[in-house]
């Protein structure tokens, strides 16, 4: 995923060289990639929200076609359907290691590529990062949307012994994923897995159903989703959060199979109550 600087970037000062580096934690949006030395490519809007250790990514073609006017699946052609597999995202957990970062991701929305996903990150100013492919193999122009000043959050959900779901709030931005019912067959690509095996309707419906969604957290509006009909409304997960009686957040009614936990809580009790009371708590 994310990876080094410029190559020309100057050498840091050994003050710099002996300071560990941290997750680059905030808002980001991807301005734009270059491979194998290429011209840059903005042809992929990308969104990525970091906390100090739960991550979320979110990647949808500029080009993908407009199917606002569906409500679910069924309402796609199967054309129109297999359009959303060239879509993209993953959530899980960043660890660092020197100035090496790994994302260990806990929900794909493409196949898993089997390669771990590991990069080196360096600075580029304020607000500003490039990454590096270790193999030297793509560039990568990153902006902050917001560095989350301290405030961040996350939710994990696993069933069945395994994710099923995350979320990922840096500032006023979140990330959420929902884990496909049925892990995919492994794959290259999710338009290789579906051309290869030329999937009945339903069974190209299950490949799909992965929802990641990006989103603020004024009134939890989704922005941008691999399920294209939820962008504008509310994210309902968010509804599933409570407050105990110490303002500590807690599942408002978790199913029996799942297990919920809270690995990141960095919002001051008020700002708690505002993102997660309903009309009928206030």
């Amino acid at each position: 995923m994310f990876v080094s600087l410029l190559a020309c970037a100057p050498p840091a000062s050994p003050r710099m060289a002996a300071e560990p580096m941290r997750v680059p934690t905030g808002a980001w949006q991807r301005d734009w990639i270059r491979r194998h030395g290429g011209p840059p490519d903005a042809s992929v809007e990308v969104r990525y929200v970091q906390t100090p250790s739960m991550f979320g990514d979110l990647r949808i073609p500029a080009d993908r076609p407009d199917v606002s006017q569906a409500a679910s699946f069924a309402d796609l052609s199967d054309a129109q359907l297999a359009t959303l597999a060239h879509q993209n995202g993953f959530v899980g957990v960043t660890t660092m290691d020197g100035a090496n970062a790994t994302w260990h991701h806990e929900i794909d929305f493409q196949p898993a590529a089997g390669g771990a996903d590991v990069g080196r990150i360096e600075p580029a100013g304020e607000g500003k990062m490039f990454e590096h492919a270790l193999d030297d193999s793509y560039v990568e122009s990153w902006s902050a949307i917001e560095r989350g000043d301290g405030g961040f959050f996350a939710v994990r959900v696993e069933r069945g012994g395994r994710v099923d779901q995350l979320l990922a709030v840096a500032g006023e931005h979140f990330i959420h994923a929902r884990a496909r019912a049925v892990a995919l067959p492994p794959g290259e690509s999710l338009t290789a897995l579906i051309a290869k095996t030329q999937p009945p309707r339903d069974t190209l419906i299950a490949y799909l159903d992965c929802e990641i969604s990006y989103g603020t957290t004024r009134g939890w509006q989704i922005e941008r989703s691999t399920l294209p009909w939820q962008q504008g409304k509310r994210l309902a997960f968010a509804d599933r959060i409570a407050l105990d009686n110490n303002d500590r957040p807690v599942p408002r009614a978790a199913a029996a199979e799942e297990a919920w936990s809270f690995p990141v809580v960095g919002f001051s009790a008020g700002e708690l109550r505002a993102m997660f009371a309903t009309g009928a708590d206030r």
